[in-house]
């Protein structure tokens, strides 16, 4: 849970007047877990073992990446010298692949999905000022909601929403990228739809993908509060009841909502976070999503 704060604490860090520097895995270097980078580019010359993940960045690669490439929000560079293992996805930017470039699996990307991605994470984009009072009214009716969304799923599923806050304690990172993925093939599962399917067939499924999403991100972000306040709680040696735990996390999230840029940056990550953590368990079910005879 200290690697979820952590996090936080960067999100809420104030924001840089420059472009942070790209996170870089040089020539030589290997890493052994998924390598993620959020509002910066990462430049992969080494050997990345696992996915690598880039939201609101671009992602440059040089060197080999055993598993997938994910990038929302930015665009894909393949040197001549890349090898990808796995598949290039990408949302809201481009894929630029220089002769000798090979990817193993699929390259798919959808250059105008940001926006549409960012609303569905974040929720709707108004285009007023942070201070606006449309703005800062919305943001309270939202925290209104999350509270009774909050006391509903505690009083009638609880338990499983304990699993799921477990999973983002135990793995939030792996939470994170997970629910990205799960992101990006969700929006493409709709684009299809859309695409190969006609209208009166197409809709019912948009709509159920939308659903789905939606559901994913309401579950997993009450298992969030709940992890979050856990935390903080026993920072100070303290034991709270999990409706009370959820509450504290639900009031610094909201506290964090009120920032500029931060609060979509913390909110965005919990969400994918959230939205991870709610596929990896099932819904705090533990079973499989798929059983074969």
């Amino acid at each position: 849970m200290s690697s979820v704060l952590a996090a936080f604490l960067l999100l809420a860090s104030p924001a840089p007047a420059e472009p942070l520097p790209a996170l870089r895995l040089d020539p030589g270097s290997s890493a052994r877990h998924q390598l993620v980078a959020i509002g910066r580019d990462l430049i992969v010359a080494g050997e990345a073992l696992e996915d690598v993940a880039a939201v609101n960045g671009s992602v440059e690669v040089s060197g080999q990446v055993e598993g997938d490439v994910v990038v929302l929000g930015g665009d894909v560079r393949l040197l001549s010298s890349a090898r990808i293992g796995g598949d290039v996805h990408v949302m809201g930017g481009v894929i630029r692949a220089s002769p000798g470039a090979r990817v193993l699996g699929r390259m798919v990307s959808y250059p105008t999905a940001s926006a549409a991605a960012v609303t569905l994470i974040e929720g709707p984009s108004l285009g007023l000022g942070f201070s606006s009072p449309v703005v800062l009214g919305t943001k309270l009716a939202l925290l209104a909601a999350w509270a009774a969304l909050l006391l509903l799923l505690f009083a009638a599923s609880g338990r499983q929403v304990l699993e799921t806050a477990a999973e983002v304690r135990r793995e939030p990172f792996r939470s994170f990228f997970v629910g990205l993925t799960g992101l990006l093939a969700l929006v493409l599962t709709g684009l299809l739809f859309s695409a190969f399917t006609g209208g009166l067939v197409a809709l019912p499924l948009l709509v159920l993908v939308v659903l789905l999403a939606l559901l994913l991100k309401l579950w997993g972000m009450i298992a969030v509060f709940y992890a979050l306040g856990e935390w903080l709680a026993r920072t100070v040696r303290r034991r709270p009841r999990p409706l009370n735990a959820a509450t504290l996390g639900l009031l610094l999230m909201g506290v964090l909502k009120f920032l500029p840029w931060v609060g979509v940056w913390a909110w965005t990550a919990a969400s994918l976070i959230g939205i991870g953590a709610s596929l990896s368990s099932k819904f705090g079910r533990r079973e499989p999503w798929f059983e074969l005879a």
